[in-house]
């Protein structure tokens, strides 16, 4: 019984088998929702044969659909298309894996269900006392509390998991800056940001080197390439400046204030999630290509728990598809079992 999971979200499709194979695909979902099924066939028939599916998402969150459960059904659908409706099995938020014609009965539970997927496989790592996973991707950041191995959030939902600090909606790549920082420095001033969709988080770690440039990646905020120099003119039209305005010093110089800002934002929500353990952490599990801003919140936190990368025990491919990764693990040892 060979096994893939898909992790559909609104911005990315991604893909594993649990067994070393995994693939990320950026894909629009709110922009063009009747090509998922494609993409869906696609990231199938380029992955090692299967002949069961395991699937989780946060896609029906996109507003292209009315409401999380028209999403859920949306979804679903795609999914029975593009895998000419071979055995599939959806993830709960309860733990349960179900077939999609059950899961359309219940779409608050499938609904944002793949942090759950992920802390449960991270359990495996710090299977006594209390540990926490941080997981960071490009849009958000999930702050997970574990107990003797599972996990113990005190919310289900996306907008519970908000009020509690589990779940922080920023991340390192699609937040707009606008909604990481009201101010940034420019030459010696505190300058207000304009509130426009000009510059995200990419372009801040692009210039202080925490992401590497990719100039034929261009899923920026103006569609121009992933590259320093790109991003240096995106940053500075958020302070409505343009490249005789604003230099290069100038853009590190945001970027890093940036960072700080965001860094404390994860910070407070971390805080906020260590304060209701029943003891400190004995341990940190970091997954998501955005390890290197949990690293920094925990620094300023002075939170010193031994931490266990998944990036580095899985590898960076498989980390960044890490929730499809232990959706397609799981499968497997409750089909096995």
């Amino acid at each position: 019984m060979n096994w893939l999971a898909l992790d559909i979200g609104g911005a990315n499709l991604k893909a594993a088998d649990g067994q070393g194979y995994a693939q990320s695909y950026a894909f629009a979902l709110w922009r063009e929702p009747q090509a998922l099924a494609q993409h869906i066939r696609t990231a199938i028939s380029e992955a090692p044969s299967a002949d069961h599916l395991a699937v989780t998402m946060t896609g029906e969150l996109a507003d292209c659909f009315e409401s999380k459960a028209a999403g859920v059904q949306f979804i679903l659908q795609a999914v029975g298309t593009g895998s000419s409706n071979r055995h599939t099995r959806v993830y709960l938020v309860d733990g349960r894996l179900v077939a999609p014609q059950t899961a359309l009965t219940m779409p608050h539970l499938v609904a944002a269900a793949n942090w759950h997927v992920l802390a449960r496989y991270a359990g495996k790592h710090a299977p006594q006392g209390t540990a926490l996973l941080i997981d960071i991707g490009s849009t958000t950041c999930d702050v997970i509390p574990l107990s003797d191995g599972k996990p113990v959030a005190k919310g289900a939902t996306d907008t519970q998991r908000l009020l509690a600090g589990e779940l922080v909606y920023t991340g390192i790549e699609r937040s707009p800056v606008c909604g990481v920082a009201d101010f940034v420095p420019y030459r010696g001033q505190p300058c207000p940001v304009v509130h426009e969709l000009f510059a995200t988080m990419r372009d801040a770690y692009l210039l202080i080197d925490k992401l590497a440039p990719n100039p034929a990646d261009t899923h920026t905020a103006d569609g121009r390439p992933a590259t320093k120099a790109a991003a240096r003119t995106r940053l500075g039209r958020m302070i409505a400046a343009d490249s005789e305005e604003f230099n290069h010093r100038d853009a590190v110089a945001v970027a890093q204030s940036l960072a700080d800002s965001q860094t404390a934002r994860l910070a407070t929500a971390i805080g906020k999630v260590v304060a209701h353990l029943p003891a400190p952490p004995t341990h940190i599990i970091l997954s998501g290509h955005g390890d290197f801003l949990a690293d920094a919140a925990l620094q300023s936190l002075g939170i010193a728990a031994p931490t266990i990368s998944l990036t580095r025990e899985l590898g960076p491919a498989i980390a960044r598809s890490a929730t499809a990764h232990a959706l397609a693990t799981i499968a497997r040892e409750a089909t096995s079992a």
